[in-house]
């Protein structure tokens, strides 16, 4: 048996309220354990070393400069990994990427991750099975389409709290309100009605995007739709999006994530 020192370390970069919550999620998800100044956290692999490095937000919300050390962009999630024999280690950034390789490694015998082909049709195009293929869209889905939404909201509230002359700012308002709702509030309408179509017809009645099995995909979505829920006007009118969320919300590997995120800092956000 390969002793601690052979074995990979491997080490999230966790920003609070930020997407990094997602990936220690997903570490509870694989059973992956780290450790937190020294103490070990549940379901841990005596042969493999993970950790837990935190970093708050500046006042101005932007992230802690110091993850620039990390990785050029400065950005959370970032997963390093470190290799026994290699001098420099693993950089792992962008949620999706971080997640797939993960689940390369450690989802194997989870169940997170669907099978791919129907039945005897293996290799063969064309004949994917419908959760895997949405699991496959939702995983892009998440940051490429509906994220840069929230985005684009969050920057609005800037500008609108901005502090500005008290003379400009009803001009202000009034810029930002036809903004929001000639192309941010059509566009979450969008989202959300089709968010919600997705889940009405989950492949085998299931209650996730997917299907009736979580998988990565739903922890990917879970932020967009937090933040959503929060900036888009549309959380009231879809319950079952609003449904789906207690459902993820409610899992004990999610609990464990903000249980630790409490015991750290104290408390727990969801989004800005």
């Amino acid at each position: 048996m390969a002793s601690q020192q052979d074995q990979p370390k491997i080490t999230l970069h966790w920003l609070e309220v930020s997407r990094a919550h997602r990936i220690l999620w997903l570490f509870e998800e694989l059973g992956i354990s780290y450790k937190v100044d020294g103490s070990l956290y549940p379901f841990c692999t005596p042969t493999l070393d993970r950790n837990l490095k935190t970093y708050k937000r500046l006042p101005t919300k932007w992230a802690d400069p110091a993850l620039k050390n990390v990785h050029p962009l400065g950005k959370s999630p970032v997963v390093t990994i470190e290799v026994p024999g290699q001098v420099e280690p693993l950089v792992l950034a962008e949620s999706g990427a971080i997640t797939e390789y993960l689940c390369d490694y450690f989802g194997k015998d989870t169940g997170l991750v669907p099978k791919r082909y129907k039945d005897g049709q293996e290799g063969k195009i064309g004949q994917e099975t419908e959760t895997w293929l949405r699991y496959r869209f939702f995983m892009h889905y998440a940051e490429g389409s509906i994220m840069p939404w929230n985005v684009f909201a969050l920057i609005l509230e800037g500008v609108e709290s901005a502090p500005v002359p008290f003379f400009i700012k009803p001009i202000v308002n009034t810029i930002v309100g036809r903004v929001r709702s000639a192309a941010v509030t059509p566009q979450f309408e969008t989202h959300y009605q089709f968010i919600d179509s997705q889940l009405k017809t989950s492949p085998n009645g299931g209650q996730y995007l997917c299907g009736p099995d979580l998988t990565p995909a739903d922890i990917l979505m879970s932020f967009p739709l937090e933040a959503g829920h929060k900036r888009s006007g549309q959380g009231d009118w879809f319950p079952s999006i609003s449904a789906y969320l207690d459902r993820l919300h409610a899992r004990e590997a999610y609990q464990r994530a903000v249980k630790k995120v409490e015991e750290i800092e104290g408390s727990f956000k969801t989004n800005l």
